[in-house]
């Protein structure tokens, strides 16, 4: 099955006093692979700026820019037109050797570090060692990202933006951000590349051509388990048309969607909507 999705992310800012300048870089584009195509997509803000591209380290397209008129609100809004299929089923031609090995390892480095969001756990790392046992690595992360849709509740506002994976194993509940995070970490410690994906999730399975839904900003991982492939605990399903996939990189760290600085007074609000339209 394939769909055509619009995408509109639109986020808001407020201020208390007008803000002065501000420097912004926005990870709202989505990428084109061998499961989804980037058909069209622009970013705009209000106040307009000028913005320029680049792509950062680990692949992802960003949109730079900077604002030097005084202002008491922003909004951006990123707008794609994408093309997405059914991802092929788990890639599950490496053996433990293959995944321990010294290429695997150098290559792959940075996805088996610890980091604030996903650190090393004595506990975590028993668990997943127990579920790993008689399973080929692409059986570990099946078995991995199912624990955790079970363990974790899904519930908005217990964790934050900077819990880690630890903080939403200790009290149960999470968001996906959290349900990445704790599988990232179990992951790693059995030695399995593993790394964060961004982007949005269409919500209705059956949505009719032309319907427009709330969609959501979504996380999910990659394995690497001989080629690299997606799944996602948060809901515990293989990633499909639904997902639209937009930046990858070893935690949420690296794939915020909209991060900057400015001078001026706090925010006083943040608004931030997901609409997504079957287009075929």
């Amino acid at each position: 099955m394939s769909w055509r999705l619009r995408v509109v992310h639109t986020t808001g800012y407020r201020y208390a006093e007008a803000v002065t300048q501000s420097y912004n870089e926005a990870r709202l584009t989505p990428r084109s692979d061998d499961r989804q195509n980037l058909m069209v997509a622009r970013l705009e803000t209000v106040p307009a700026a000028r913005s320029y591209r680049y792509t950062d380290y680990w692949g992802t397209e960003v949109n730079a820019f900077d604002l030097h008129t005084p202002h008491t609100e922003l909004k951006v809004v990123a707008a794609s037109v994408v093309e997405t299929t059914e991802q092929p089923g788990p890639a599950d031609a490496a053996s433990w050797a293959d995944v321990r090995s010294d290429d695997a390892l150098d290559r792959y480095a940075e996805y088996l570090e610890w980091t604030s969001y996903v650190p090393k756990n004595r506990e975590l790392t028993s668990i997943a060692r127990s579920l790993r046992k008689s399973l080929t690595p692409a059986e570990t992360v099946l078995a991995v990202s199912k624990w955790v849709h079970d363990t974790l509740t899904y519930q908005r506002g217990t964790t934050g933006v900077h819990s880690s994976a630890v903080d939403a194993w200790q009290v149960g509940e999470g968001v996906c951000q959290d349900y990445a995070h704790l599988t990232l970490s179990m992951l790693r410690a059995v030695g399995v590349p593993a790394r964060y994906v961004s982007g949005y999730l269409h919500t209705k399975p059956d949505a009719a051509v032309g319907e427009t839904v709330v969609g959501e900003s979504h996380a999910w991982i990659e394995a690497w388990t001989g080629a690299w492939w997606g799944f996602d605990p948060t809901n515990d399903i293989p990633i499909g048309h639904r997902h639209v996939w937009v930046a990858i990189g070893r935690d949420y760290g690296d794939v915020s969607p909209l991060k900057g600085i400015y001078s001026g007074a706090a925010a006083t609000a943040i608004e931030v909507t997901v609409d997504m339209t079957r287009l075929a």
